[in-house]
């Protein structure tokens, strides 16, 4: 068996099972798959052929001999009364009468609301008051003639869940404590169905990250992408306490019906789900406007009631465009319908945007045959955590930027508590792993304001989303891959030692591509990666050589003699057209040795002669053209080529800042806004 499959049976022996069993376990009756997680946990939690062939009978035996079918209600009933006693597997739920003054059971598919109950089995399982659980239940017939209240000839004489009856969260947490932060990820995603071999870091997390509305309250989602990534998937199987809705909805529905005077299900359940979104066209807007409120708050408005839920609102759609056309033509939320798409202020209360076209299409090589957690122990946990608070936990190492106002704060912060509920339920972390979550948080926040600030608002402008580390006072900035239509130049500063340059070759073939400088003690060497060859790599050459003859008056000469630089270019067109780029390696340099960054959204043009020489660009237009396209609002220019304005177009001139230089010295200091 392997390790993390023994750690988790040692661990959690009877809390896990293994996942290839529950689709091989063929039933006839219709047994939620938590429950029939459970019976597998009990009767096969081993690696033993011959043990799991034995547990599997067991399972299909019982549930054979024992089910009730809600069409076999009455056959049931008779065989209790016929044989005086009998064991039937159904949900039972149990309910206080206070003209009775006595609980009283409810047996679903059995169909009998008055069945009487010990106390000391209500004792045991107190999940029986709240909502119910599966079990299998020894039943007696017996008229009481002096029973005082309804009388009733059914009677529990034992109870067995074959559902988890009680959960103790220290219990998991002290479980979670013997595994990794790898192991623990790698054993949830199992749970969830699916193999870790196809997966690499950040699908882990995305998958992890569909269960927050899991554990977290008011929590509002949105996931959008191709069809079969098993969007709505743990709102089926995975959890007994979320529902999924397939079509519109009402007001008394969704939220307070005030004819029955009975709660919606937003006060019902942990997570309302909506599958296939974009169906919602024909509901009401009034649904729309009160969803608005609730989303905002958990509190709504019904007649002359103030009423709230817990409830998180999910959403799941399927978009029929790849996702580069839908940023190239209009925005993300496209594939919603009419009804919501435009509506800003309701956008704005979503959360988190899950990027549904990173998750592939389930195939059967993704399902695990190996051990994972009985979903309905998953579930309880969830369940459970829910009544915790971890909203506070970034505040530990991290502060968030000036950009985030108060509604990208509260996103953030639910998506952070609810990641750390999932994979650190103690609350016990190291710095190195929270930083992972708040960058997710971050940019699935900032994934649904950069879609309303290509709506055309100007109130949502301000997307350059950034966190702060309270030890260093470094702030770095999360972005999302749409940003900026392309977005091959970010909006946000690079780190230090980074610059994005381009130029255009002979043939009118523009360039562009981002300079990565790293740098280590060493000798004063320049080692650069096997991709930079031709034109570019000569062009840093000689960068290099006139850094080594001009450090003194550049003022790096000692720290340039003790460090070692490492130079690695990515080209960003993917066009293969090498780039000079002797200036934006120099201030590339520089910037690494300082530790600062360049302005933002800057391209870097020129290039420097084998005497240092500012070599002016062959055109300006194509490159600046280019450079817009893809993001850039700065570019940094030799002067020799200001002549050459004079074929840059109008909408160029308006949307990039020119900065000219007349030599390396200048470049660098204008670059770094020094100047």
């Amino acid at each position: 068996m392997p390790q993390l499959d023994q750690l988790a049976n040692r661990v959690f022996a009877g809390r896990v099972v293994r996942k290839d069993l529950v689709r091989k376990v063929k039933v006839g009756a219709n047994v939620p798959v938590y429950v029939l997680e459970y019976l597998l946990g009990k009767y096969c939690a081993t690696d033993d052929p011959q043990a799991i062939e034995t547990g599997l009978r067991v399972v299909n035996m019982n549930l054979a001999e024992n089910f009730v079918r809600p069409d076999e209600a009455n056959k049931a009933q008779s065989m209790v009364k016929e044989k005086g006693k009998y064991t039937i597997i159904d949900k039972v739920k149990v309910r206080y009468l206070s003209e009775d003054d006595k609980y009283w059971a409810e047996f679903v598919n059995f169909g009998h609301k008055y069945v009487h109950v010990p106390d000391q089995v209500i004792r045991e399982n107190d999940r029986l008051l709240t909502g119910g659980i599966w079990a299998q239940v020894n039943l007696r017939h017996y008229y009481d003639d002096e029973a005082p209240g309804k009388r009733s000839p059914f009677w529990i004489d034992a109870l067995k869940p074959i559902q988890v009856a009680t959960f103790d969260l220290e219990e998991y947490r002290q479980g979670r404590a013997k595994f990794t932060t790898d192991q623990w990820i790698d054993l949830l995603v199992r749970t969830i169905g699916l193999e870790l071999n196809h997966f690499d870091r950040r699908l882990k997390l995305l998958f992890l990250l569909r269960l927050v509305p899991l554990c977290e309250p008011n929590y509002n989602f949105i996931e959008l992408g191709p069809r079969g990534t098993g969007k709505s998937f743990a709102y089926q199987e995975l959890s007994p306490y979320s529902i999924l809705l397939t079509g519109p909805t009402t007001v008394p529905n969704l939220f307070y019906n005030m004819v029955t005077n009975r709660m919606g299900l937003v006060g019902l359940w942990d997570a309302v789900g909506f599958d296939e979104v974009a169906d919602l066209q024909k509901m009401k807007k009034e649904v729309v406007t009160t969803l608005k409120t609730y989303c905002e708050s958990g509190a709504f408005a019904r007649g002359k009631e103030a009423l709230s839920g817990g409830a998180s609102i999910a959403m799941f759609g399927n978009t029929n465009q790849p996702v580069e056309v839908m940023v190239r033509s209009s925005h993300l939320f496209t594939p919603l319908p009419d009804i919501i798409r435009e509506d800003m202020a309701f956008l704005d209360r979503i959360h988190c945007y899950l990027p549904g076209w990173e998750v592939p299409k389930m195939r059967i090589e993704h399902f695990t045959d190996h051990y994972g957690f009985v979903v309905d122990y998953m579930a309880e946990a969830l369940k459970e955590l829910r009544r915790h608070n971890f909203t506070e936990m970034l505040d530990r190492h991290y502060t968030l930027g000036a950009h985030l106002n108060a509604r990208d704060v509260k996103a953030a912060r639910k998506t952070v508590s609810g990641l750390v509920k999932i994979i650190h339920p103690s609350g016990d972390f190291e710095k190195d792993e929270l930083f992972e979550l708040v960058e997710m948080a971050l940019e699935v926040r900032r994934r649904v304001k950069e879609q309303l600030k290509k709506m055309g608002s100007f109130e949502y402008h301000q997307t350059s989303f950034s966190y702060i580390d309270q030890d260093t006072h470094h702030e770095r900035y999360v972005g999302v891959a749409e940003e900026g239509g392309k977005g091959l130049i970010s909006a946000d500063p690079l780190a230090p030692g980074s610059v994005y340059v381009s130029s255009v070759d002979d043939q009118a073939k523009v360039g562009l591509y981002r300079l990565e400088i790293g740098s280590s003690s060493g000798t004063g060497k320049l080692k650069m990666s096997g991709s930079i060859d031709g034109m570019m790599k000569e062009s840093i050459q000689r960068a290099f050589a006139y850094i080594q003859g001009h450090k003194i008056d550049m003022g790096i000469s000692q720290v340039v003699d003790t460090t070692d630089f490492h130079v690695e270019a990515i080209d960003l067109l993917t066009n293969r057209t090498s780039c000079e780029a002797g200036i934006g390696f120099l201030i590339a340099i520089y910037s690494e040795l300082k530790k600062q960054s360049v302005l933002p959204a800057l391209i870097i043009l020129g290039d420097l002669s084998i005497q240092g020489n500012i070599k002016a660009m062959r055109s300006l237009a194509e490159t600046l053209q280019v450079g817009m396209d893809n993001g850039a609002r700065r570019a940094l220019i030799p002067l020799e080529n200001k002549r050459n304005f004079l074929d840059v177009s109008a909408d160029i001139m308006e949307r990039v800042d020119p900065i000219f230089y007349g030599d390396p010295i200048t470049a660098v200091m204008k670059s770094l806004g020094m100047n």
